[in-house]
């Protein structure tokens, strides 16, 4: 379990435990909360694969919901040329630590609050509450990925910081209940995987350098 989340299996805890003293029949549901919190929480290692260093990996556990050609979020670069955006939805049932989809520095932070609409639609991309990373890697090419707050999630949690430099695999954030990562290819870069593919975070190419 991540450490992020062991304030809230206690609370849950606490909270199973004031339930059994007031009706004993509750501890069961409570005990399944709990679990449940737990479960969100989980934050198993990860293996990159093999050809890692030619690779883009998806940064969240989840579902490729969207593949669309769109430019960069113009709070982290003015170049307005379309590129691909590869769009991973995270149920409440996925993992939740988000890692680095490839080797880099963090050249750019930008924060922008919003609304909370459902994070496989569209719209989220400019609507909901997010927090966005310009990556700068070794070989000179950029891209972006954009955490996005779902319907439940309430909290976008960062670990990176600007001008950290970020090995391929790493842990840089997660989204707490529900939400979804962007990532914004290089230009000339196309995706390789299809709506509707599960993706493991840290391990599944969402495109080839």
């Amino acid at each position: 379990m991540h450490r992020e989340g062991r304030r809230f299996v206690l609370a849950a805890a606490l909270l199973t435990l004031v339930l059994t003293v007031a009706w004993p029949p509750l501890f069961w549901p409570g005990l399944l909360l709990t679990y449940g919190v737990f479960l969100f929480f989980r934050d198993p290692e990860r293996v990159p694969p093999a050809d890692a260093q030619t690779s883009i990996l998806s940064p969240a556990d989840g579902i490729v919901c969207l593949l669309m050609q769109v430019p960069i979020p113009a709070a982290l670069a003015a170049d307005s040329q379309p590129v691909w955006r590869v769009s991973v939805f995270m149920s409440v049932l996925d993992v939740h630590v988000n890692r680095m989809p490839v080797a880099a520095t963090v050249q750019k932070m930008h924060y922008i609050p919003g609304a909370f609409l459902n994070a496989s639609l569209d719209k989220a991309s400019d609507d909901n509450e997010r927090m966005l990373y310009l990556l700068s890697m070794a070989c000179g090419r950029t891209l972006a990925v954009v955490q996005i707050a779902g319907l439940i999630a309430r909290r976008i949690v960062t670990f990176a910081r600007e001008g950290q430099v970020l090995t391929i695999g790493e842990r840089f954030g997660l989204i707490r209940f529900g939400s979804r990562v962007d990532v914004y290819l290089p230009a000339g870069v196309a995706p390789c995987v299809r709506v509707g593919q599960i993706m493991v975070a840290g391990e599944t190419p969402i495109a080839r350098l």
